[in-house]
């Protein structure tokens, strides 16, 4: 039999990177997606096919799925990655930025899923997984847009999973805790930038730093702890439909659901150590 087929979007670095690896060293063929061609250079060393993709763009997202189906007969596996974090408070951050958030986090993950379904079922298999995070099930200060995006992407995927199952597909969410990437270091700017100013710096100076890891390596976890949930979900013969993995994940996600929500806010300051 020929090997299956994984799309990851956000390859060029970090989590999709690593995934994308992940899967190609448990035997897929494995198409790695991203703007910049250029820096998955060592994907491509090691047998990833690189392919340039902008999830707002969607003859880019078209011209993608075209080539996998005329090259490799259609995506069997896809990794929603793509992604970024928007933050300062809510009341700073100006509206076109917000909807670029959603364009890429959520609409850019939808119109991609709905492109490589006909396949799918056409095939009665497949699997879809969305990279979410804890994230997706807690929201914490100066993330609203993003906390948003994510809280959507889940509930998306709960409805995706429903539609699709009779045709034999799997929709698979995961939910990253704190990862070491170049994610919480860019967050960290745009947060200064943001509300670094104003009557809302002293708190969001105290959380980008803990966004830019400045707390220290303990309360991250590397790419690989990701790559490896979704290997599984892309291996599975009965997947969950969601893992929480990587440092916080399952007690963050666990206290969220045990405090009410006032206790919730209190308990997020403290683990935090914003300013009282």
């Amino acid at each position: 039999m020929a090997p299956k087929v994984a799309l990851v979007t956000g390859a060029s670095s970090g989590i999709g990177e690593a995934a994308a690896l992940r899967l190609a060293a448990r035997g897929f063929t494995v198409y790695g997606a991203a703007r910049r061609v250029d820096r998955m250079a060592p994907l491509a060393e090691q047998g990833v096919h690189v392919l340039a993709m902008d999830v707002t763009d969607d003859a880019s997202l078209r011209a993608g799925v075209d080539r996998i189906s005329t090259e490799a007969g259609g995506v069997d596996v896809l990794v929603n990655n793509a992604g970024y974090g928007s933050y300062g408070a809510v009341e700073d951050v100006p509206l076109d930025e917000a909807r670029r958030q959603f364009e890429v986090n959520v609409f850019g993950a939808a119109r991609l899923t709905q492109l490589v379904l006909p396949g799918m079922r056409a095939r009665r298999s497949g699997r879809v997984v969305n990279i979410s995070s804890m994230g997706g099930k807690l929201a914490m200060p100066f993330g609203g847009w993003y906390h948003a995006t994510k809280f959507a992407l889940e509930g998306l995927s709960d409805s995706l999973r429903a539609e699709v199952a009779p045709f034999g597909i799997d929709v698979v969410v995961i939910e990253p805790g704190g990862i070491r990437t170049e994610w919480g270091g860019i967050a960290a700017d745009g947060l200064r930038a943001t509300s670094g100013e104003g009557a809302y710096a002293r708190e969001a100076t105290a959380m980008a730093g803990v966004l830019a890891g400045e707390a220290g390596p303990r309360r991250s976890s590397p790419p690989s702890v990701i790559a490896e949930a979704v290997a599984k979900a892309a291996t599975a013969r009965r997947p969950r439909t969601r893992y929480a993995v990587g440092f916080g994940a399952k007690p963050m996600i666990a206290a969220r659901a045990a405090l009410p929500d006032r206790a919730f806010d209190a308990f997020v300051r403290r683990a935090l150590r914003l300013p009282a």
